[in-house]
């Protein structure tokens, strides 16, 4: 059969094409030889692929196949471990976990609570326990001597070699706040100031709901 010029001249250029003789008619058997065409088809196209499983650390164990056609990075599918809570990690480290020293101070007055870790309170007092009463509760004075009390009832007492670890949590912006501060920072907290490793404001904040009281105003 003779290939077409056309074809003839393109088949230097492209060692890859195959020449096909296929029957225009599919009704060959029936209607008899019809006549044939020439057509130039493309070879199968057929790509190996070698995949070289590696395992990079710190991709939370996530294997890579690497490509080397397509060098793409593609999942094994094992799902990624989850992340760690602190508690865990504080486990797993082997660190005690921090005692609670709660604070709330409001304009009437002042309530320590220490607590361990699990919540169960140790030490529980207000200024009232200390004798002052009505006004007198929610001043600095009475604030002051009652962290005072708590300072020497957690030495007393020998809590202090139980409490390795120490959170303060404050709450209300009363003047009971700024006397617990000066109380960690002065001589009375010495013992314990070292033993802080967090702070944490503990206020609780209003927004939306009903409508607020109105302020007392005097004269």
């Amino acid at each position: 059969m003779e290939v077409p010029r056309v074809v003839r001249a393109c088949l230097p250029l492209r060692q890859n094409f195959k020449l096909s003789s296929r029957p225009v008619c599919p009704y060959q058997k029936n209607h008899g030889p019809q006549p044939t065409s020439t057509r130039i088809t493309r070879p199968l196209n057929r790509t190996f692929h070698t995949t070289l499983p590696h395992k990079i650390d710190g991709l939370g164990g996530l294997s890579l196949d690497l490509d080397r056609s397509l060098n793409v990075a593609r999942p094994t599918g094992r799902p990624a471990p989850r992340a760690a809570s602190s508690e865990t990690m504080l486990e797993a480290l082997e660190i005690p976990q921090p005692h609670h020293l709660h604070v709330y101070a409001h304009k009437h007055n002042t309530h320590i609570t220490l607590t361990n870790p699990n919540r169960d309170p140790v030490i529980s007092v207000s200024a009232g326990n200390l004798g002052f009463q009505k006004a007198q509760r929610g001043t600095y004075d009475a604030a002051y001597q009652l962290g005072a009390y708590v300072m020497s009832r957690i030495q007393q007492g020998g809590h202090l070699k139980d409490i390795q670890r120490l959170e303060l949590v404050m709450r209300g912006f009363g003047p009971g706040r700024e006397a617990l501060t000066k109380i960690i920072i002065g001589t009375e907290g010495m013992m314990l100031r070292d033993r802080v490793v967090r702070v944490t404001d503990a206020t609780r904040l209003k927004f939306g709901g009903q409508r607020g009281k109105k302020p007392r105003r005097l004269g």
